[in-house]
């Protein structure tokens, strides 16, 4: 099974990407599928399609081919496995030797729940390529270890000092429908710290021979088409514009997509401006910009961003 996994930090722009590449012909976006078990199954939060995830016709069609049904899943079953192999803590295991002993076998089991989503997703949609967007770097490390599974690696990437600033946003999640729940918030030190450590893991994954691409945020939204054809050389399958050019320059035509989870712009459809969305600039504290800067400096400068010599409040200002 071809598997494009999108791998890297949330607020870097993956939903946008997965949508984009899920309006090619032969590509399936499923969303964040690590989410599925609980906010799906579990909680039936909505698809990306607007109805609830256990009423929509593909996830259906999807759990009776998969499992028999999704009442056929333990998902405290799952939630066990996924505290025991799949977190960050367990990638030095995964990465020396994830296949022996009890680790082993509980890593096989839950493993084979994704090889079965996956496999029934591509059966049900009839598509070649499936996209996951979860971006948990430990779940990339499980992957790697499917015998069945053709994995390849999308490092979705953007400037730490947007991304640290958008985890302080107060953001809500419209999938729940009638309560007011919002996504979690986290400081700039806490994200900046994730940015480096996750990333570099990433590039260790690359670096054992997963195959992939690096996909900077800002380029995407400069360059959409001739991303998307980096993307798509890495998976085999090509571009076909008209699927995805929007109405003006600018701007791409993104349809709907059952995506089980991800950034609340996955229920926007018709013709999707592009844009940078640098509001940190104006937006975040001098003393934080410093902070996300010092600590991710050297990441910053691996992936092509510029390092202020010295922060002002007028610092990078287009």
């Amino acid at each position: 099974m071809n598997l494009l996994y999108v791998a890297g930090l949330g607020r870097s722009g993956s939903t946008l990407l997965e949508r984009a590449l899920a309006q090619l012909p032969g590509v399936c976006g499923l969303g964040e599928v690590v989410f599925l078990w609980e906010r799906g199954i579990a909680n039936n939060e909505r698809c990306g399609c607007g109805e609830p995830f256990l009423s929509c016709p593909f996830w259906h069609e999807v759990g009776q081919a998969a499992f028999g049904g999704w009442d056929q899943v333990d998902v405290d079953r799952i939630t066990a496995l996924r505290a025991t192999v799949d977190d960050v803590k367990f990638v030095p295991r995964l990465l020396l030797s994830g296949g022996s002993g009890e680790f082993g076998t509980r890593l096989r089991e839950y493993l084979e729940y994704y090889e079965r989503l996956y496999a029934a997703a591509r059966t049900v949609s009839g598509c070649s390529v499936i996209v996951d967007s979860s971006k948990f770097t430990s779940l990339a490390y499980i992957l790697s270890h499917s015998e069945r599974l053709d994995l390849s690696l999308v490092h979705i990437l953007r400037d730490p000092r947007a991304v640290a600033y958008s985890w302080t946003k107060v953001v809500k999640r419209p999938e729940i429908a009638g309560q007011d729940v919002y996504m979690p918030r986290f400081s700039p030190a806490y994200m900046s710290s994730l940015y480096v450590g996750h990333h570099a893991l990433l590039e260790v994954l690359r670096w054992r021979g997963v195959p992939g691409v690096r996909v900077r945020y800002e380029d995407f939204v400069e360059r959409p088409i001739q991303e998307l054809r980096r993307v798509a050389s890495l998976g085999g399958f090509d571009v076909d514009e008209r699927a995805v050019r929007g109405a003006t320059d600018g701007t791409l035509r993104l349809e709907t997509v059952h995506t089980v989870s991800g950034n609340p712009s996955r229920f926007q459809t018709g013709n999707v401006s592009l844009r940078r969305d640098e509001a940190w600039r104006a937006g975040m504290p001098r003393r934080q910009r410093a902070l996300v800067t010092l600590m991710t400096a050297p990441s910053m400068l691996g992936y092509r961003y510029p390092v202020p010599l010295a922060v002002r409040d007028d610092d990078d200002q287009p």
